[in-house]
């Protein structure tokens, strides 16, 4: 069973930087298609971003803001998260799939899932 754990979320004023991170166990992780969506108050889970070897996505809101990447040998997955705005607040959740996914942008695309890390954009 994947297990994944997000971390590194927290309060922040606009305009800062902030990098989420989460730690996978169980799974051979260096060929999972990994994701961060999030999730704001009263809306549905979003995606932001997606990545699979080297091939990224990005969500338009994120785009040149953010920035995922991974690191197999920690089996880590991390969105850093720059010029933060007030409506990038939410709870942000890690995602994978043990194989590579067209679905990327879809929570259906998924099939493990952190329990989400809160990120707070003051203005």
């Amino acid at each position: 069973q994947v297990q994944l754990v997000e971390s590194g979320g927290g309060l922040v004023q606009a305009g800062d930087s902030l990098r989420l991170s989460c730690a996978a166990s169980g799974g051979t992780f260096s060929s999972y298609t990994m994701g961060w969506f999030r999730q704001a108050p009263g809306k549905e889970r979003e995606f932001v971003a997606s990545i699979r070897g080297g091939s990224t996505h990005y969500a338009d809101s994120v785009k040149g803001r953010f920035t995922i990447s991974r690191d197999n040998a920690k089996n880590t997955v991390y969105l850093q998260m720059n010029s933060l705005k007030p409506e990038d607040a939410a709870v942000y959740y890690c995602a994978g799939r043990g194989s590579w996914t067209a679905y990327y942008y879809s929570t259906s695309g998924y099939n493990y899932w952190g329990q989400g890390t809160q990120v707070t954009v003051s203005s």
